[in-house]
């Protein structure tokens, strides 16, 4: 398998456990050192442990939960053998205790090769512009 399609592969699996509302394997896709930002979050989230809590915190606090999510236009930018940035379209819908919310967004997603695996170790987010 090619680095490409072999990122290609870490990102779909990244993608479709978020979709599928797989929390664990969602976070299991990112290394523990990853870092996110997030335009919905004042604060960048300097690790998966991070994210995690924050993550918990949507659950509790406002019953968030992942309905689906569609990714498309994906860009792959390899950078030498054991780094590729992962750029994509992304609509997702969510639900909190208010109702469910479809988003447009735009995400760029940094995989690095390590111990044999590619994994997420940057994210970030932002809605995507508005058609004109």
């Amino acid at each position: 398998m090619s680095p490409d399609d072999s990122v290609a592969a870490a990102a779909e699996r990244l993608i479709t456990a978020f979709g599928e509302g797989r929390v664990g394997d969602y976070f299991a896709c990112f290394a523990v050192d990853a870092t996110f930002v997030f335009y919905t979050t004042a604060e960048r989230l300097e690790s998966r442990d991070a994210y995690r809590a924050l993550w918990r915190r949507w659950e509790s606090e406002d019953g968030f939960r992942v309905v689906s999510c569609d990714s498309s236009k994906p860009l792959i930018t390899p950078l030498g053998d054991d780094a590729a940035v992962f750029v994509h379209d992304v609509a997702t819908t969510v639900a909190t205790n208010a109702g469910e919310e479809s988003l447009s967004e735009r995400e760029t997603i940094v995989f690095a090769h390590r111990d044999g695996t590619w994994l997420a170790v940057h994210e970030h987010l932002s809605p995507a512009a508005k058609p004109t």
